[in-house]
């Protein structure tokens, strides 16, 4: 074998994407990863040139076996401590009105299920879709006078669980 740079070039030329498609298939696709083992190992071949010999046969099986080891380590590293996590949600702190916004929408769909199946099917079609009474009708399936005396009787509905539940303003 070759000593110096042209080794690691040679190296890098003839093994570098074969290792990497190993390595994605290892780690689950994780690139950044993936690159680093590939380096790691051509680093190690490159290391220990004088060790190997590429006249009993290629170099490929022994560095495909020094990737799958580095995966297998960096997995037993990574389940060894505890995750890392992130200091970006301590940074993110709700504003009142999306708070607000989480809490009606809750509200809203507790009332939705004190509906019947058909009063709360028309409301979600033509309120939460944004449906005209026709396309909704011609998604359930019913005649749009029946659709229009579904929303009316569902908002009244609406209307007396918000008072029930003190929700009204």
């Amino acid at each position: 074998m070759r000593h110096g740079d042209e080794l690691a070039v040679d190296l890098y030329r003839e093994h570098a994407a074969p290792l990497l498609r190993f390595v994605l298939s290892l780690n689950g696709g994780a690139r950044q990863d993936a690159e680093d083992v590939v380096q790691e190992t051509l680093v190690r071949a490159w290391r220990h040139a004088d060790r190997l010999d590429g006249e009993t046969g290629s170099l490929r099986p022994w560095l495909l076996t020094v990737a799958r080891r580095l995966v297998i380590d960096e997995h037993r590293r990574r389940k060894a401590r505890p995750p890392e996590v992130s200091d970006a949600s301590l940074e993110y702190r709700p504003s009142e009105e999306s708070v607000e916004k989480a809490l009606s929408a809750m509200e809203v769909s507790e009332l939705l299920d004190t509906l019947s199946a058909p009063h709360r099917e028309v409301l979600v079609a033509t309120y939460l879709k944004g449906k005209s009474v026709a396309e909704a009708s011609a998604e359930l399936g019913v005649p749009p006078g029946t659709v229009k005396s579904r929303v009316y009787y569902a908002l009244r509905a609406l209307k007396l669980a918000a008072a029930e539940r003190g929700l009204t303003r």
